[in-house]
C-alpha cells in the first residue's frame, strides 16, 4: 500500500495535510479508543496511516498551527498493547503484518505509524466490538463514519465470489420476459456461435443455461434470476421489482443556446427498458459518429477501431459491475469532449489492482458472460487495460476511474483531450516562466490537469502517474514548495490549485505582480475558463431561489460528478451566496441549497 516512511514523509503528510488517507491522534500513554473505529474505516474503504503522537486542531487551515508533535511513551510497548488488542475480540480480522505498525523519530520525539491497507472483498466488512452492524465503519472527506444496514449489506453481498446477479426472483417467471427482447438477443447470439447447441433450446432452457432462470433442487421453486429480469424483462416487471434503479443516457454534444441535452434515451414508454434493450441502443449512440477507417482482412470488411472497443467496454463495466440492491441510476453522458459512464454501487477491489488489469471480480458474471457471448467484453481481466491503451494510443488524458463510497457510485471519466494540450503549454508558460520548461513530464502534467480541470488531488495524480498515496504526496510537496501549487484544506479533504499569481524567482509568494496578472489575461483558454466558471456560478445561484438538493443543482448543471461539482462552485460561494437548509451533514443527499438573501 505505502512505502517504509521517514521523517521527511512525515513531514509531507503534515504539511499537506492529507485527510482521507490519514488520521492524526495524540495517544501520549495508549491506544485511543477511536483507533479501533478508524482501523475499521480504513479497512472497509480504501485504506489509510494512522499517526499516534499528533494532536490536530481541526479548526486551523495553516499546516503549521494545525499538528501539535506530542510523541508517545514507551513506543514499543505501544506497539505490543495495539498488537495484543487486534488479535483479540477488539475486531473481527486482522489484515496487518509486523511490517503494517512502524516506530519512527520525528523531530525529537517516536512516533507510531499504522498503515491500514484496504481489506479484500472477501474480508469485508472489517467491524469492531462484535457487532456487525453498529460496529462497521467506512471513511469520508468529513472522518470516520458508522456504515448504514444497506453498506453491510452490500458488503455482504460482495464477500460472495459467485456474484450478486444469480438471486432468484421470487414470484417473476417466463412470462415476465419480453419477448421480442430475448429473441432479438438470441438472434445475436446464434449469428456469433452459430454450432452452439443452446440454440435448440427453448427459452426457458436457454436462460436456464445462461444464468437468467433457475431451479433450487432443494426447494424445488424456480423462476428468472436476478440477470434473467434485468436483461430480458418487461419493463413493468422490472420497475415493480426494481423501483430503486434508473437508466438513462444523455447525449450532450452540439448543444444550441438554453438546451440541456441535444438528445436523451430514459424511460419514456417508447421501449422495454430492460438492460439489453438500454445496452444496444446506448452502445450504437456512444459510437455513431467516431470516425470508422475503412481496410479488408482477406474478404471480410473491418471498420472497428481501438476507440470503438475501449467505448463498448466501459458500457459493458457499467452493466456489470452495477449493484442493482442499491438506489441509483446507470447514467451514460456524451460530451463534445469526453464519455461519461457511472453506476451505483462500490468497486470490488482497490482501483490501482484495476488499473493494472489481470484480476477482475465482476459483481454480475451471468449477465458478463451473456454479453461475452455475444461479443461485448474482453477476456477476464484485460477490459479496462483494453481502454486505457486506446487512450493512450490516441495520446488523450488518462481515463479517471473514481469511487463514491458516501454516495454509493463508481464513475469513470474517458477524456478526448490531449494529455497536455497546446494552450496548456502556453498558459502554463507565461504563467511560470522557464520553471515549468525545468520541470520533468510528471509534474507537467499534474500541473496540466490541475488548470484544466480547476484543482487536483492526491488521488488524481494516484491515477495520473499510477503512484501511491505517499508517491503522489511527494510530487504535489514538492509543486506547493517551489510555490508553483497552492493548497486549499477544506476539513479532511485537500485540493491544490494553480498559483497564478507565481512570480518566478519569489517562491510562494501570493502578492498579485501587474506582469503575472497581464500575461495571464492574454491566455484565452484561462479567459474563457474564468467566464464558464462565472456563468455556471450565475445560474447555479438562479436556480436555488429554491432550495435544492445536490443531486437537483448537478443534473440541471449537466454535472454527473455532483462531488466535483460541489467543490468547485458551491463551496467557495457557501455562506457568502449559498446556505444549507438543513442541520444534517453537508455530504447527506436530503441536505439542501438555497440562496442566500441579504
Amino acid at each position: 500500500m505505502i512505502d517504509i516512511m521517514n521523517a521527511n514523509d512525515i513531514n509531507i503528510l503534515l504539511q499537506l495535510g492529507e485527510r482521507i488517507t490519514f488520521e492524526c491522534k495524540k495517544a501520549e500513554g495508549q491506544i485511543p479508543k477511536s483507533v479501533w473505529e478508524t482501523y475499521s474505516s480504513f479497512a472497509n474503504t480504501i485504506g489509510g496511516t494512522i499517526m499516534l503522537g499528533v494532536k490536530e486542531y481541526m479548526d486551523e487551515t495553516s499546516s503549521d498551527k494545525r499538528f501539535e508533535i506530542t510523541g508517545v511513551a514507551n513506543p514499543q510497548k505501544m506497539r505490543k498493547e495495539f498488537f495484543d488488542t487486534l488479535n483479540s475480540n477488539k475486531v473481527n480480522r486482522n489484515i496487518l503484518t509486523d511490517a503494517d505498525v512502524e516506530i519512527i523519530q520525528y523531530q525529537g520525539y517516536d512516533l507510531l505509524c499504522i498503515h491500514v491497507p484496504q481489506a479484500d472483498y472477501r474480508q469485508r466488512p472489517i467491524y469492531i466490538n462484535g457487532n456487525i452492524m453498529n460496529g462497521s465503519f467506512k471513511r469520508n472527506y468529513e472522518g470516520d463514519y458508522h456504515c448504514t444496514e444497506d453498506d453491510v449489506k452490500a458488503m455482504i453481498r460482495d464477500a460472495n465470489d459467485s456474484g450478486n446477479d444469480s438471486v432468484l426472483m421470487e414470484n417473476y417467471t417466463m412470462d415476465d420476459i419480453d419477448a421480442p427482447t430475448l429473441a432479438a438477443y438470441r438472434n445475436r447470439f446464434r449469428t456469433a456461435n452459430p454450432d452452439h447447441v443452446w440454440n435448440d433450446y427453448s427459452d426457458r432452457e436457454f436462460l436456464l443455461n445462461m444464468g437468467g432462470y433457475i431451479v433450487d433442487r432443494n426447494t424445488r421453486r424456480e423462476g428468472l434470476t436476478l440477470a434473467g429480469l434485468l436483461m430480458f424483462g418487461k419493463g413493468l416487471p422490472i420497475r415493480e421489482r426494481f423501483d430503486n434503479i434508473r437508466m438513462d443516457y444523455l447525449d450532450m454534444t452540439n448543444l444550441q443556446p438554453d438546451s440541456r441535452w441535444s438528445d436523451r434515451l430514459t424511460y419514456d414508454g417508447r421501449w422495454e427498458n430492460n438492460l439489453y434493450n438500454f445496452f444496444m441502443r446506448v452502445q450504437s449512440k456512444l459510437v455513431s459518429d467516431i470516425k470508422r477507417p475503412f481496410r479488408l482482412e482477406g474478404m471480410e470488411r473491418i471498420d472497428d477501431t481501438a476507440v470503438h472497443k475501449a467505448i463498448r467496454e466501459a458500457l459493458t463495466n457499467l452493466v456489470i459491475h452495477a449493484d442493482y440492491m442499491v438506489t441509483g441510476v446507470l447514467r451514460v453522458e456524451k460530451h463534445d469532449d469526453c464519455f461519461v459512464f457511472s453506476n451505483p454501487g462500490t468497486l470490488k477491489i482497490p482501483v490501482m489492482d484495476i488499473y493494472a488489469g489481470g484480476n477482475s471480480k465482476a459483481r454480475n458474471p451471468n449477465m458478463q458472460s451473456m454479453l461475452r457471448m455475444i461479443g461485448f467484453g474482453d477476456n477476464i481481466g484485460s477490459g479496462f487495460p483494453t481502454i486505457l491503451n486506446a487512450w493512450k494510443k490516441e495520446n488523450w488524458r488518462k481515463p479517471f476511474l473514481v469511487e463514491r463510497t458516501d454516495l454509493h457510485l463508481v464513475e469513470l471519466t474517458l477524456s478526448m483531450v490531449s494529455l497536455i494540450p497546446e494552450e496548456c503549454h502556453q498558459a502554463l508558460n507565461e504563467i511560470y516562466g522557464s520553471e515549468y520548461n525545468r520541470l520533468d513530464k510528471e509534474c507537467q502534467l499534474v500541473l496540466a490537469t490541475a488548470i484544466t480541470e480547476d484543482n487536483i488531488s492526491n488521488y488524481r495524480v494516484q491515477q495520473l502517474l499510477g503512484k501511491n498515496p505517499l508517491e503522489a504526496g511527494r510530487i504535489l510537496y514538492a509543486l506547493v514548495d517551489k510555490g508553483m501549487l497552492l493548497s486549499n484544506n477544506r476539513g479532511r479533504w485537500t485540493s491544490y490549485s494553480i498559483n497564478s499569481d507565481y512570480s518566478q524567482g519569489v517562491k510562494n509568494s501570493r502578492s498579485k505582480t501587474q506582469g503575472v496578472k497581464n500575461s495571464r489575461s492574454k491566455t484565452q483558454g484561462v479567459k474563457s475558463r474564468e467566464q464558464k466558471k462565472k456563468e455556471i456560478r450565475d445560474a447555479l445561484i438562479a436556480f436555488c431561489r429554491e432550495a435544492r438538493t445536490l443531486q437537483e443543482i448537478a443534473d440541471y448543471l449537466g454535472y454527473a460528478d455532483r462531488n466535483r461539482m460541489k467543490r468547485v462552485y458551491i463551496d467557495p460561494i457557501l455562506g457568502e451566496l449559498l446556505e444549507m437548509t438543513s442541520s444534517e451533514s453537508k455530504n447527506s443527499p436530503n441536505q439542501k441549497y438555497i440562496t442566500k438573501t441579504k
